[in-house]
């Protein structure tokens, strides 16, 4: 007679991952939505870094919160568009990326709200393109945080792949 504890039927998973850890320059990563993205943020955080310096009131301090916002954008992304581009993302794939990058993006996409609200009010023609600027770039981080939530969830990789299959066996019981 067959053990009561025992189930007659179970299930075994197996997760693959599968990344190349060598370093190399791949320029399709731009083409794809998410270096698209990443180009749009940079050249909108640093559009809206050029109006707010180029004004006599960019020693204002509102001028310089924007001004530091915008250029912590610009350098942590471009950053991570370099480390992507030649798939140094990949060769880490122990670290959290995406997570890192939800954070990332949705503490900057807050910055810029905070920032681009400030600047916007002052009406100086140029702090108001600014903050238009500085607004678009909220929402382009804002959908970037989006993107990697749903990656988070789902348990996606940064870069390379994650292959899981399931089987499941059924054993009937010998009476």
């Amino acid at each position: 007679m067959g053990d009561a504890g025992f189930p007659a039927q179970h299930s075994t998973t197996t997760t693959v991952t599968r990344v190349q850890t060598n370093i190399r320059y791949d320029p399709s990563y731009i083409k794809r939505k998410e270096g698209v993205l990443k180009v749009i943020q940079i050249a909108l955080s640093f559009i809206g870094f050029i109006c707010i310096q180029c004004t006599q009131f960019s020693i204002h301090s509102t001028g310089k919160w924007f001004s530091t916002v915008s250029m912590f954008g610009v350098w942590v992304t471009g950053i991570l568009l370099v480390f992507y581009l030649f798939h140094i993302i990949e060769k880490c794939y122990k670290i959290p990326w995406i997570k890192f990058e939800f954070f990332f993006c949705a503490i900057i996409a807050l910055c810029f709200l905070i920032a681009s609200s400030m600047v916007a009010p002052l009406g100086i023609p140029a702090f108001e393109a600014g903050a238009f600027f500085g607004f678009s770039a909220m929402v382009a981080y804002g959908i970037d945080a989006y993107f990697k939530y749903v990656a988070m969830r789902s348990g996606a990789l940064a870069q390379g792949e994650r292959q899981i299959t399931k089987e499941s066996t059924v054993s009937t019981p010998k009476y």
